[in-house]
């Protein structure tokens, strides 16, 4: 029965040792932004989950598809129905880690860019990406997190049609910004 204590009292002192090791949002900012010479496509979600684990550096970010905004409807209505079928592919992950933790120091306010690299799962397909993600460590254990990654439509088998090919780019630039706090 002591035996069974300690363990019991190990497990729950790990426990609560990883757990304070980790930060999170459920309010993460992430936008896109595609430019072509007969349009300028902008879309904002607020309700972006993350979270980071600052001891192994696994970073873990899920959205839903269809909290993305964008200045019209139609739009809206079409990237849902017609590109990425947010009703068959509602979510969007990525599981990624910091590739070099020894880049950044938690115990220390500052900014700090890091690598980070992972797999990017969007319309039901996974493809790796990396990009370099900058951490700004703050006071009152918030860590904020900004970086951007180019993501290709046709990489994740969205089907553009022919007649709107021109209107969105080949290429989309993705914008990052997060506000983690100490879980």
């Amino acid at each position: 029965m002591k035996k069974f204590a300690l363990i019991l009292i190990g497990i729950l002192f790990v426990s609560a040792n990883i757990y304070g090791q980790e930060y999170m949002t459920r309010s993460g900012y992430i936008w896109f932004y595609s430019q072509t010479p007969l349009e300028d496509i902008k879309a904002h979600n607020r309700q972006v989950a993350c979270i980071l684990n600052t001891e192994t550096g696994e970073v873990g970010v899920t959205l839903l598809m269809k909290s993305f905004e964008f200045k019209k409807d139609l739009m809206q209505r079409d990237f849902n129905r017609q590109y990425v079928e947010s009703d068959k592919y509602p979510k969007s992950t990525l599981e990624g880690k910091i590739t070099d933790l020894s880049k950044v120091d938690f115990s220390e306010t500052g900014k700090y860019k890091v690598p980070v690299s992972g797999k990017l799962t969007i319309h039901g397909v996974t493809n790796k990406i990396s990009t370099d993600v900058t951490l700004t460590v703050k006071e009152d254990n918030v860590i904020a997190a900004k970086g951007m990654f180019i993501v290709s439509p046709a990489d994740y088998d969205i089907d553009i049609p022919k007649v709107m090919r021109d209107n969105i780019a080949k290429e989309i630039e993705v914008h990052v910004d997060f506000e983690l706090k100490k879980r």
